[in-house]
């Protein structure tokens, strides 16, 4: 009865004609989207989980976690079931980007930046084949997946097209619903609340534009990442956040350099063929190696040609996102589906460029977060939203920013550097095959990466004073475009490739 008085109402409020199609997002406005003030840290738009999506996968994930909460405020011992149920982009793409196994291994309790990714398929194989699930890792429930996890593939909230609700009874009546939307980059907000962002943090250098991060760095004589790391002070010690950001570093390293030696088939019936591996071999050409800091070596003893560099880049893409897509451990940058793009620009900087060098390493993520957090303010980070071009478009964005300022460039040439980049991504449509982040998604990564380096060599060649379009400038196109592109090329696999290959998930 509860079920059925939920998807009555949610089909009330699509049968308004304000909700239906595209003119929803111009709904969430003023909800999400014209945020002021919000405090962003560079550890909300880097964070540590596992793929293959972080609004479909992360996002899910950590809404659960959030829902647990609730359920222990009245008792974990109380519960007698749950059920889940999948709006909008999450139940069209749910399966293949796994927010099935996310919501899950959520509500059990477990920690995406710490969970064994390699537990996973035993853990969903038990809950399968016993239907049962232990809630919070405290209490054995019945949790049938095929009836207690519902996709509704028909139906989309009002506010944002990735929304998830939890139902929850208890032994003694009592029942509990809570909605939250996973609006893209792993952020997520419960129904009712007005930002993504946990308690208000008060920075000394505000930042919703460009503009604002521009006037500050001119008024202060700092870098952009030094104004961030200022109001990085307003969270935690400055040794605290440079540790915190080399752990973000080394995590992607790790995810790198795994990616580069896992050959074999991706998981979920597209039957695509991991490549970084075979061109990793292929580009050493022999040479021997036993660790991170000894392959790095190795490739530069390949040399810096053109051609030589280009399949690097491309490699290093290549290996997170192969990595993303088989529920590894990645760094969302801002999101899963783009996490190969930052890395891989970072480590093409460490071998062909200055070195290792953590300081220069530490900037470069401050900056390019700093990027991130002013498309997620201005824009959105979610391609549910606005298609790829909030995902690849933002991370190269982010990445161009982040090489320019390592490589010396002013802050107005970073913001230079970040604006050609999404310049030329405007319009990008999400349209993954079968709801799998991997075609195109995975080659997109490298297009993204090597966009971000052609975007920094063109800043740091050119005059801010000359440039016609500044980075709020873009911002701003990208959100309005998000609202004219057909919701069919956001992230539904209804439109563009997705249409052009047919597959089975049931059967995979």
């Amino acid at each position: 009865m509860w079920l059925t008085m939920c998807l009555c109402l949610n089909r009330f409020l699509v049968g308004l004609d304000i909700f239906r199609g595209n003119l929803f997002p111009l709904f969430l406005c003023p909800y999400i989207h014209s945020v002021i003030k919000e405090s962003i840290s560079v550890f909300d738009i880097f964070k540590i989980g596992v793929g293959p999506s972080s609004s479909h996968t992360l996002g899910p994930w950590r809404a659960a976690l959030r829902f647990l909460n609730s359920v222990r405020a009245h008792g974990i011992d109380k519960v007698s079931t749950i059920q889940v149920l999948l709006y909008g982009s999450l139940a069209k793409t749910g399966i293949g980007h796994g927010t099935d196994v996310a919501v899950l291994l959520g509500l059990g309790g477990e920690d995406p930046v710490t969970f064994d990714v390699n537990q996973i398929t035993p853990r969903m194989q038990w809950v399968t084949e016993q239907k049962k699930m232990m809630l919070a890792g405290e209490k054995e429930i019945s949790f049938d997946p095929e009836t207690d996890i519902v996709f509704l593939f028909t139906e989309s909230l009002p506010t944002h097209p990735n929304a998830l609700t939890f139902l929850c009874s208890f032994t003694d009546g009592h029942q509990l619903a809570e909605t939250y939307y996973s609006i893209g980059g792993g952020f997520v907000i419960k129904d009712g609340e007005g930002t993504s962002a946990g308690t208000v943090v008060d920075l000394p250098f505000p930042i919703d534009k460009a503009s604002e991060l521009l006037h500050w760095c001119m008024k202060t004589g700092l870098s952009i990442s030094e104004v961030v790391m200022e109001n990085e002070h307003g969270w935690r010690t400055e040794a605290e956040t440079k540790e915190g950001v080399l752990k973000i570093w080394h995590t992607m390293r790790d995810c790198i350099y795994r990616g580069c030696h896992v050959s074999g088939e991706l998981p979920g019936g597209l039957h695509v063929t991991r490549r970084a591996a075979a061109l990793n071999k292929k580009l050493l050409k022999g040479r021997t190696y036993n660790n991170y800091d000894e392959w790095v070596a190795a490739i530069r003893e390949g040399g810096s040609g053109f051609q030589y560099t280009l399949d690097w880049v491309s490699c290093f893409a290549l290996a997170v996102n192969e990595e993303n897509a088989s529920f590894s451990r990645v760094v969302t940058a801002p999101t899963n589906g783009a996490a190969g793009v930052v890395p891989a620009v970072l480590q093409y900087y460490i071998a062909f460029c200055e070195g290792y060098d953590e300081e220069h390493i530490i900037n470069y993520l401050l900056t390019a977060s700093e990027i991130g957090s002013i498309f997620k303010k201005g824009a959105t980070l979610s391609a549910a939203m606005g298609g790829c071009q909030a995902e690849i478009g933002v991370s190269s964005s982010m990445a161009a920013a982040g090489l320019t300022e390592c490589l010396g460039g002013s802050p107005r040439q970073c913001l230079m550097a970040a604006e050609i980049a999404m310049e030329h991504h405007l319009g990008l449509t999400c349209d993954p095959v079968g709801g799998l982040v991997q075609v195109p998604c995975i080659e997109r990564n490298t297009m993204g990466a090597i966009k971000a380096i052609t975007a920094c060599q063109l800043a740091l060649q050119s005059n801010p004073d000359n440039a016609r379009i500044s980075l709020d400038d873009v911002v701003n196109t990208m959100w309005h475009t998000a609202l004219d592109m057909n919701h069919k090329y956001k992230e539904t696999s209804e439109g563009g490739l997705a249409l052009k290959l047919s597959i089975n998930l049931s059967e995979c």
